[in-house]
């Protein structure tokens, strides 16, 4: 169901364009353009996620409908032309998203990132710490306003408790001075175990002595507040280090992702399977390797185009995430997947690799006007203490003698080889 978006605006030039926006982000739109028509539609219909709410309309020039939206409990952004600080001062007294002054275009991407950061805040989970309940619950109070996901802690120590129990925290925002581990303690607590890339911790302090924020930044803090301070820099700064945090995150997945299949591209894969495999020889969990190629793929290219190719890759994709979900898959290039599987035992894991096989053979892909049949030829090896390197090497072998005994088999390396 889409969510909707109350917009209250007489100009019409200026609600057609915050409707657009609306609209590029999947928001249903209801527009009123003065408080009456406001009261109205509120007297029936509270269903809005957010709404805008321009500061003078023509029944009213002092920002009432800011108060009637907000008593209803929708989240509310005011867009205003006036920029003096009286008004200013008077928005923010007010539990308001946030207001955008109405100087130019950049006014409306502003407002686009906004009711972005309002759709997927409830993402993003940040821990506050501060053994002042009134100070704690005013951070809480200000980041639900913009939908984040809230976690508390009382001290430094309660708060390494709760991030080794929520491992979705992205952000930490701490107060300095606290009873058994303060701000700064916990600042380097943090970053024994979490990277920047992984983890962004804001510190506040009411402290007049000017140091304390370099003290932070020193100690692993990526930056600072003093109290009391303003809910526009506060929100800036939140939104600045999660956006830099999901930047990242982005690059990351680039970095490591096949970008045709997304699955695990082969530097992530041998990244990953290293440590996977000496995990498995360690706990002596039973466990694969297994190499797969598409036959005859060149044909397929050739015959139907590559478009067609590409997707019969994306399709293998898909049924390596439907057989394999808690194993680790991956494109190594071109026609070429690998997996990494552990389970029961050796029968199981060759059944589970098997049932695969035989289901791509029975299936129609489909490309364009025709459907494409495959079939697949994979090379394994079982409960090998070898070196990666040499398990790829082993594995591909097989894969090799399953191509020279006639495709659309499993081989596993060993004593199959040696006949």
């Amino acid at each position: 169901m889409s969510q909707r978006l109350l917009i209250v605006e007489d100009s019409k030039p200026i609600a057609t364009v915050i409707k657009q926006i609306a609209r590029s982000l999947k928001f249903e739109v209801v527009i009123a353009t003065d408080l009456a028509q406001v009261e109205n539609i509120l007297s029936t219909d509270t269903d809005f996620f957010a709404a805008t709410i321009d500061y003078a309309l023509p029944d009213t020039l002092d920002g009432e409908a800011i108060a009637c939206v907000l008593s209803h409990g929708i989240p509310s952004i005011v867009m205003t032309g006036k920029m003096d600080d009286e008004t200013r001062q008077k928005i923010l007294s007010q539990p308001v998203i946030d207001y955008i002054p109405k100087e130019n275009s950049q006014a409306f991407l502003y407002l686009k990132r906004v009711l972005h950061w309002q759709q997927t805040n409830n993402k993003n989970t940040i821990l506050v710490v501060d053994d002042s309940s009134s100070a704690r619950n005013h951070i809480v109070e200000l980041l639900k306003r913009r939908n984040f996901n809230v976690i508390t802690a009382n001290n430094g120590v309660q708060a390494l408790e709760k991030l080794a129990q929520h491992k979705n925290i992205k952000m930490v925002i701490t107060d300095l001075e606290m009873p058994a581990m303060d701000g700064i303690e916990l600042t380097n607590e943090i970053r024994r175990v979490y990277t920047r890339e992984q983890l962004a911790v804001i510190g506040i302090s009411g402290a007049s002595n000017g140091i304390h924020s370099a003290r932070f930044i020193k100690n692993g803090a990526d930056d600072f507040l003093r109290k009391p301070f303003c809910p526009e820099e506060f929100y800036c700064r939140i939104t600045q280090n999660i956006e830099s945090l999901n930047n990242i995150a982005k690059i990351q997945h680039a970095a490591n992702t096949d970008y045709l299949t997304d699955l695990a591209n082969r530097r992530a894969f041998f990244r990953s399977a290293e440590s996977r495999i000496k995990e498995y020889i360690n706990k002596k969990v039973p466990y694969c390797l297994a190499m797969i190629d598409v036959d005859f793929f060149k044909k397929v290219n050739d015959t139907y185009g590559h478009d067609s190719g590409d997707q019969v890759l994306k399709v293998i994709a898909l049924y390596m995430r439907k057989h394999f979900g808690a194993g680790l898959t991956a494109r190594l290039g071109g026609e070429e997947f690998a997996v990494l599987l552990h389970g029961l035992d050796a029968d199981y894991l060759h059944n589970k690799l098997d049932d695969f096989r035989r289901e791509i053979a029975v299936s129609s892909i489909p490309a364009g006007d025709t459907s494409i049949s495959i079939t697949l030829s994979l090379g394994v090896v079982f409960d090998s203490e070898d070196e990666l390197s040499k398990q790829m090497n082993e594995a591909d072998n097989a894969l090799y003698a399953a191509k020279e005994n006639g495709r659309n088999q499993i081989v596993v390396f060993g004593a199959e080889l040696d006949d």
